[in-house]
């Protein structure tokens, strides 16, 4: 128990260093726009079909199965905004940063990792390049840009999902559906679910960077680096998540 606990603890110790890292060299010089470029597209642009059928499905499916406890109250006419309500304020951004943790904070926990067994991050060093400032550096920013963005795009498409989901047993026009969802919608319901999207992009980005490029033992590591990444970074993202309605809670 004791050794668990000194492990916990030292564990905890190098990721709040190597968090540090992250902004002392954030402002150093000779920023690496392409490889920024590269993870952008590759963490967002490839991750927009599985948003957007996930998202579609989102709202398709809350707005059916709202429907009939609100047509119990003879409140049907509010199933567009609670609809909306619901994603923009809290599903999407989970359900879209938890997809991300999966298949984003995997995939930089397995490509750092596989780097780092085969010396190629130890070949970096002896190049004369900063690895942390190529290789981490850079996933950290493009997460913590493109999981806001993807979430956004979620919400939208959430909310198309449910224009598809209220017209199965009613009509209704898309400007009229739109129109009643900004209708309600107000600054504290948007505000507070984007500011969260950040910390959890970053955390994501962080969180798998960090198991790669501390992944030792050969190459059974690579695998294991993926899945604590996973984990963590799902996990990151409910706390963060709490940790959010909290604050915006007491203050709002």
């Amino acid at each position: 128990m004791t050794l668990y606990l000194k492990n916990v603890f030292n564990d905890a110790g190098n990721f709040t260093q190597f968090a540090l890292r992250f902004f002392r060299e954030l402002f150093k010089p000779a920023f690496q726009w392409r490889e920024f470029g590269r993870q952008c597209y590759a963490i967002g642009f490839k991750t927009l079909p599985l948003i957007t059928i996930t998202g579609f499905i989102m709202g398709l499916v809350l707005t059916i199965q709202s429907r009939p406890t609100l047509l119990k109250f003879g409140a049907e006419s509010w199933l567009p905004s609670m609809v909306s309500l619901s994603l923009i304020r809290e599903i999407a951004p989970v359900v879209t940063a938890l997809i991300c943790a999966g298949k984003i904070a995997s995939g930089i926990g397995a490509e750092l990792g596989s780097m780092k067994v085969t010396e190629q991050i130890d070949a970096m060093e002896v190049s004369a390049i900063n690895p942390y400032k190529y290789l981490v550096v850079t996933r950290i920013l493009a997460t913590t840009l493109m999981v806001p963005l993807l979430v956004i795009y979620a919400d939208f498409i959430g909310v198309y999902g449910g224009y598809f989901g209220f017209n199965i047993h009613g009509s209704m026009t898309l400007f009229r559906y739109f129109s009643d969802v900004l209708e309600h919608l107000e600054f504290l319901d948007l505000m507070p679910a984007f500011i969260k999207t950040f910390f959890f992009g970053f955390f994501i980005g962080l969180i798998g960077s960090y198991k790669g490029f501390n992944a030792s033992n050969g190459t059974a590591s690579v695998g294991i680096a993926a899945n604590e990444a996973v984990v963590l970074a799902s996990l990151s993202v409910f706390i963060i998540d709490m940790l959010a309605v909290q604050l915006t809670d007491l203050f709002f």
